[in-house]
């Protein structure tokens, strides 16, 4: 019977690879979603240099979004508006308008759903849509890809770059590839010719240290990436360093997850205003810190992981400040959160202003008892630590087990409830 039962394993993974292996699936990218919004809602700024950012009476902040005619000039996400006014003096900042963009974001994702039924959010401005089924009457999946390229720009106004293959991740990477308003098609025959010259960072979910690990390691491109050996893949990122090089060589079988088939809750967050004004690195780390350990408690309880972190930051004299990010991977434990939350506000504060607030929220959830897309170099011994100590938490009190940063801290209050 044992023998019977590992040959019926081993059949289902096989035809689960056939399967796989024959699906058609696009990553619809919408090009500069924020500021490309913009240009649509005002036909005065068409033609013009426009970016979306903070503060932009003030001049303080960062750049959030750029269209293509600031992208010539150098204009890049993340520059402080002053350093884009140098490269663009003409540059048009604005604030962003959230209400307006998930109007048009819902617009696109509706004509999506008229080529298939399973279209999967990740974040405002991208999807994967599993086309699978609709190559039958519509098309091939480029055929597919540049019917709703076209689609979305005479009825929305914007441009979207799709990629095509049979696996997410080469979707996604395609959707990169070439910009704006393209196609590019990753297919078995072709991947390795597109994929394997890309740099490393190219993968969302490849963070700054494993770059710094790989770098070491004299590995600069994917193509570097899969001649390394399981071994030493597994010794420096402990598994999914070989997950990932697996998906690498075509064998990816994460599934395309319907937005209906979503939890209703749209994000998980938390914030607090300090007890003293902070401005060191060290301090917004330990209340970072804090604060994600309440968000993952939530997160655990309800069985749910996301794959955008929002932080907004008040200052004291009371300026608002805010970035989000989408990652390839599901967030859920302590660690994730705050790591990619600290990330996140390095690359746009620079903790020379007193912060007196700051608030953290995981968006873009999804159940975990679905198949879903994991950090590749992500170990289980931290999650199941997590997951203990919030048990005992919950058994003997919240206050029974604290982060010794948090501990140390005096402009934390413990005592205030979740």
């Amino acid at each position: 019977m044992g023998k019977d039962l590992i040959e019926f394993k081993q059949e289902t993974m096989q035809e689960k690879r056939k399967r796989c292996n024959n699906r058609t699936i696009l990553h619809c990218d919408v090009n500069n979603f924020f500021a490309s919004v913009e240009c649509i809602s005002r036909p005065e700024l068409k033609d013009k240099p426009v970016a979306v950012s903070g503060n932009p009476e003030t001049r303080t902040g960062i750049i959030l979004a750029k269209n293509e005619i600031a992208k010539k000039f150098g204009v890049k996400t993340g520059d402080a508006i002053f350093e884009a006014k140098q490269k663009c003096p003409d540059l048009i900042c604005l604030p962003p308008h959230h209400s307006l963009y998930e109007k048009i974001s819902k617009q696109i994702i509706e004509i999506y759903y008229d080529y298939t039924d399973t279209v999967e959010s990740f974040g405002i401005d991208e999807c994967w849509l599993d086309v699978t089924s609709s190559t039958k009457l519509l098309g091939t999946g480029k055929e597919i890809a540049d019917k709703i390229r076209q689609r979305v720009f005479d009825e929305i106004g914007v441009t979207i770059s799709v990629g095509v293959s049979f696996s997410k991740l080469f979707a996604k990477l395609g959707s990169d590839y070439k910009k704006p308003f393209a196609t590019t098609e990753i297919s078995k025959d072709n991947y390795k010719e597109i994929v394997y010259p890309l740099p490393v960072d190219s993968v969302i979910g490849i963070g700054r240290r494993s770059i710094i690990k790989l770098e070491k390691m004299n590995v600069k491109t994917l193509g570097d990436y899969v001649k390394l050996p399981d071994s030493e893949l597994k010794l420096k990122f402990g598994i999914n360093g070989v997950l990932l090089k697996q998906k690498l060589l075509g064998y990816d079988f994460d599934e395309v997850i319907d937005n209906n088939l979503k939890p209703e809750v749209k994000s998980v967050g938390n914030g607090t205003t300090t007890i003293v004004d902070i401005i060191s690195r060290d301090e917004t780390s330990s209340l970072i810190q804090f604060l994600s350990e309440k968000i993952s408690k939530r997160l655990e309880e309800k069985n749910l992981a996301g794959q955008t972190i929002h932080i907004s930051i008040k200052t004291s004299d009371f300026k608002h400040f805010s970035r989000s990010e989408s990652y390839f991977e599901l967030l859920q434990t302590q660690e994730e959160i705050s790591k990619h939350a600290i990330s996140l506000l390095d690359s746009f504060w620079k903790y020379d202003t007193k912060i007196r607030a700051i608030r953290i929220a995981v968006s873009n959830l999804k159940c975990l008892d679905s198949p879903s897309q994991i950090s590749f170099f992500e170990e289980n011994k931290t999650k199941n630590i997590e997951k203990t100590i919030n048990e005992i938490k919950r058994k003997y009190g919240k206050n029974i087990i604290e982060l010794g940063s948090v501990l140390k801290s005096n402009f934390i209050n413990l005592n205030k409830d979740d």
